[in-house]
């Protein structure tokens, strides 16, 4: 039998009514066209401010992916995953708004929650995205060597010192922070970022991890690349590794200005990049840690077998495993109880705000092959065993 496959842990915590209504919503969400048009009309619904609308939206898809509309109240879900070995990350799930005010009470509710997170090890990781904190035509301004206005480079230091601020905090009071990964054509400035973070802030230890989409093309140069920079300049790389989430996106703007496909050209390539992206940062444990963020059964089992094959402790402080919020609870919870590092993403935020984050899972739920139906199928499994 798979070793992900036992129902009985992964759904320890479910109610037989949570689970009925988790099999609904993932059963609608399997259907391509229903979620585009479901998505399309709770974004307009919500915008709107439709009545009803927020409590709709709280007792379905919210429920079963966000914690809460504020860290307070997200506090159940992360001490019952905590009771299990599972950590919560976090995740201020405000997206589409790009204005200085919103970008500073952004940075704001960040350094608000590392604080809101000190001395709790339920709690291992906070994490921000580079467009919390500036626009993405900035970002990509700046990858570009473009010359900026004098506007634009006193914007551009607004950026740098939100992310400073956070890192220093972060380093501080000895928390670890992740950088997420965008779109390809901001990404280059972000990531330019996150190694001056931390040539800076990681001298003793990883405290600034940046994300690695191994979709992409090139990512396992740039992870050389980096790891050369950090010998030379003595410090620590902390690296979320991820597939990736913009696949759709990144194919369709490629194609309309013409140049190359930054991603991997099949599945099976990203699988493989991914693979090696394992394979790279088992190889060098003395400078690299790594958060592996998966919901794929394969590679979080060679994960395992890798750690196995090196004489690393379940726990080693140089690795974790993540998955999101209501989902793949089968791997996080196996891996939990096996004494592995595991964290949850948990979005929380005012539901009218966490919408488009909520809309963007569901529709990347439907285009990743066999997620869907592999939540389905394991509900389906563990209510069948109940019935018995």
């Amino acid at each position: 039998m798979p070793i992900f496959n036992d129902t009985k842990v992964a759904f320890a915590d479910k109610t037989d009514a949570q689970l009925r209504k988790a099999y609904w919503m993932f059963k609608m969400i399997e259907q391509p066209a229903l979620t585009n048009l479901g998505t399309s009309v709770l974004n307009f619904t919500v915008h709107n401010n439709f009545p009803f609308v927020n409590a709709i939206v709280k007792n379905t898809l919210f429920e079963q992916f966000v914690g809460g509309e504020t860290r307070e109240e997200s506090m159940k879900a992360v001490k019952q995953l905590f009771k299990r070995g599972v950590g919560s990350i976090f995740d201020y799930s405000i997206e589409g708004k790009e204005d200085e005010e919103t970008f500073d009470a952004v940075c704001q509710e960040i350094k608000d929650i590392i604080k809101f997170s000190v001395g709790n090890p339920a709690i291992p990781f906070i994490v921000f995205k580079p467009t919390a904190f500036g626009r993405i035509d900035l970002y990509e301004a700046v990858g570009n060597g473009s010359e900026l206005t004098s506007s634009q480079k006193e914007e551009w230091a607004r950026v740098v010192k939100r992310f400073d601020e956070v890192c220093k905090l972060c380093h501080e009071h000895d928390k670890k922070v992740m950088i997420d990964a965008e779109e390809t054509w901001m990404q280059g400035a972000a990531d330019q970022l996150c190694e001056e973070m931390m040539e800076k802030y990681n001298q003793e230890k990883p405290i600034v991890w940046n994300t690695i989409q191994m979709y992409r093309t090139g990512r396992l140069e740039y992870m050389e690349q980096n790891l050369q920079r950090a010998r030379e300049k003595n410090y620590f790389i902390g690296y979320k590794i991820v597939r990736g989430a913009y696949m759709e996106k990144e194919r369709a703007r490629a194609a309309e200005k013409g140049y190359a496909d930054p991603i991997q050209p099949t599945k099976d390539a990203s699988d493989k990049n991914y693979n090696a992206g394992i394979d790279f940062v088992m190889n060098h444990l003395d400078k690299v840690s790594a958060f592996f963020g998966t919901h794929n059964e394969v590679s979080s089992e060679l994960v395992m077998d890798k750690m196995k094959a090196k004489g690393l402790e379940n726990n080693n402080p140089h690795i974790y495993f993540g998955q999101l919020y209501g989902m793949s609870d089968n791997i996080s919870f196996y891996l939990s109880d096996k004494g592995y590092n595991v964290a949850k993403y948990l979005p929380y935020g005012p539901v009218k705000d966490v919408v488009p984050y909520l809309t963007r899972r569901a529709r990347e739920n439907t285009s990743v092959a066999g997620q869907t139906g592999r939540e389905l199928g394991l509900i389906k499994k563990e209510l069948d065993r109940r019935r018995k």
